[in-house]
C-alpha cells in the first residue's frame, strides 16, 4: 500500500489528474478543501479560507486525517487531490502561524514519496466558485508548497506540462518503480 499527494497551485490539473488515475484502476482521495468550501457555502458559514482561514484549516485538517485513516486502511495505491501538508503551505502563505498540531498530524499521517507537485500553468487555469485565487497567487502557492514538502523531508517532482493521458503514464511509472 502506498499513499501518494498530487498537490500544487489552484488551477494545475491535479483534480483531472486524479479522475484519470481512477479510471485506470487506482484509488483515490478528492480533495477535501473543495469539499469543506461548498459545504461551507451551503451552510452561510463564515468558516471558508478567504473569511477565516485558520479555523478553516482546523476542519480541513481533521478532514484530511479522516481520509488518510480511511484510505490507509484499504491498503490499496491511493492518489490524495492535496495532503496535510498542504495545509501548512496555506498558512504559512497567508502569514498566519502553524500550529505544531498540524505538523504532527504530517508527521504522524506520512505519505509516499514523490510527492506530485502540479506546477503553474497558465494554458489550463481558470477560476471557479472554489478557486478564487489569481493566477500569480497559484503561482506562490506552488512555490510554498514545493518549499513545504521539501522542508518536512519529502522528495518532490513535477508534473509535466502536457496531456493528462500522458500525465497517467507518467504516474504509473512512478509507482512502478
Amino acid at each position: 500500500m502506498a499513499l501518494y499527494v498530487i498537490s500544487g497551485g489552484p488551477g494545475a490539473g491535479k483534480t483531472t489528474l486524479l479522475t484519470a488515475l481512477r479510471q485506470v484502476g487506482f484509488a483515490g482521495a478528492d480533495e477535501v478543501s473543495r469539499q469543506l468550501i461548498q459545504e461551507q457555502t451551503a451552510l452561510g458559514s463564515h468558516c471558508l479560507p478567504w473569511l477565516d482561514l485558520a479555523s478553516f484549516a482546523d476542519l480541513a485538517l481533521t478532514r484530511m486525517i479522516a481520509q488518510y485513516e480511511a484510505a490507509h486502511s484499504e491498503r490499496n495505491i491511493t492518489f490524495f487531490d492535496r495532503g496535510i501538508p498542504d495545509i501548512i503551505a496555506y498558512l504559512t502563505v497567508a502569514g498566519l502561524p502553524v500550529p505544531l498540531a498540524y505538523y504532527e498530524a504530517a508527521a504522524a499521517h506520512p505519505y509516499a514519496s514523490p510527492v506530485l507537485l502540479a506546477p503553474p500553468w497558465s494554458a489550463i487555469y481558470v477560476n471557479d466558485p472554489e478557486r478564487w485565487q489569481t493566477f500569480a497567487e497559484a503561482q506562490a502557492l506552488y512555490h510554498a508548497l514545493k518549499s513545504t514538502y521539501q522542508q518536512l523531508g519529502f522528495s518532490v517532482l513535477d508534473l509535466p506540462k502536457t496531456s493528462v493521458s500522458e500525465r497517467v503514464k507518467f504516474v504509473q511509472s512512478i509507482v512502478a518503480t
